[in-house]
């Protein structure tokens, strides 16, 4: 009994990475796709698909999850907590700007069908990493402390999003904007 059940959870995951990995290319590739047409990318039937996730937006919410968890480890991997805070900054920059650019289609979808606030929660553990960054630079005296430091932080989530919406409509190139924005968001940061 207990195989059976093992082998269902199994089947149930390789279900739910499937789902999640078709349905990433599919509102990459197609933001208006359907619960059809990603239960086909995908290899199965409808029923599981909604089995697993009951509606466009529960999904679209996973893949969005699971894409910040992914963009999460890379952030850790700059290691935003070493060097001087500038440097730190400069590599954390780079490293979101990577992923982002990866993900700027979907990114734009879920602003437009999950909400500001919404994308802004779920960016909560990425956002974080920026804070703590930015909060040391204060303590190194690099960067400014005569604003408050959610304005900072908002400046540098909100600038990394207007950089992918700009190359998503063909204002800037993607490979301009981590430049764009390592010289835009120092230059804000900066200590007065």
């Amino acid at each position: 009994m207990a195989t059976t059940e093992t082998r269902r959870r199994a089947d149930a995951e390789r279900n739910i990475a499937a789902i999640l990995d078709a349905a990433l290319v599919c509102f990459t590739e197609e933001p208006q796709a359907s619960m059809a047409a990603i239960a086909r990318a995908a290899g199965v039937g409808r029923v599981t698909l909604y089995a697993h996730f009951p509606s466009r937006e529960v999904l679209l919410a996973a893949v969005l999850d699971r894409t910040i968890a992914q963009a999460g480890e890379v952030i850790r991997a700059a290691a935003p907590s070493e060097g001087p805070a500038t440097t730190a900054l400069r590599r954390l920059l780079r490293s979101s700007w990577h992923v982002l650019d990866q993900h700027r289609q979907l990114f734009d979808l879920a602003q437009r069908e999950l909400g500001s606030p919404n994308l802004r929660e779920r960016h909560r553990q990425v956002v974080d990493h920026v804070e703590d960054l930015l909060v040391r630079g204060q303590q190194e005296g690099v960067f400014r402390t005569d604003l408050p430091i959610t304005w900072l932080v908002t400046t540098v989530y909100s600038l990394l999003h207007a950089a992918a919406e700009d190359v998503n409509t063909g204002q800037l190139r993607a490979d301009e904007a981590a430049e764009v924005l390592e010289a835009t968001l120092l230059q804000a940061l900066e200590s007065r």
